[in-house]
């Protein structure tokens, strides 16, 4: 089993944006999507020592179909890593604009790990559906 080396450090909240129609008619569907909308080196000095990290700005969104509502969030989480594998990432990113796979993996579960918990409370205090499947009780 490969023990993955990044530590999430920082995770920020740029926008917070929730908006709902005054009808909804039929069926609801809710699309979730998150895009990586941009990385940078975030290096900062922690102790005595220059700590290299890596910045990726996000983009999350629930829509609620048909233009029932839509919640938006943006923000960036910071991750620890060697210096070698931010200049890879950086340099791969400025590239191509994708992430080595190990990377992303580790990026979006640590973004929808928040996202969809913040989406979740959004959605209750706007009263849309949940955005993400719940479990359900059932009897027999």
């Amino acid at each position: 089993m490969k023990v993955n080396t990044m530590t999430v450090v920082g995770f920020n909240y740029t926008k917070l944006h929730a908006e709902k129609s005054l009808t909804a008619t039929g069926k609801v569907s809710i699309t979730n999507n998150l895009n990586i909308k941009d990385v940078e080196e975030a290096s900062f000095v922690m102790g005595a020592e220059k700590q290299d990290s890596l910045k990726f700005n996000f983009h999350y969104e629930s829509i609620f179909s048909p233009d029932f509502g839509k919640i938006e969030l943006e923000g960036s989480i910071i991750f620890l890593e060697s210096k070698d594998k931010v200049a890879e990432v950086l340099k791969t990113w400025k590239k191509t604009k994708k992430l080595p796979k190990d990377v992303m993996q580790e990026v979006l579960s640590s973004v929808l790990n928040r996202c969809n918990v913040q989406s979740l409370i959004i959605a209750r205090d706007i009263n849309l559906p949940s955005p993400i499947p719940l479990p359900k009780v059932t009897f027999e």
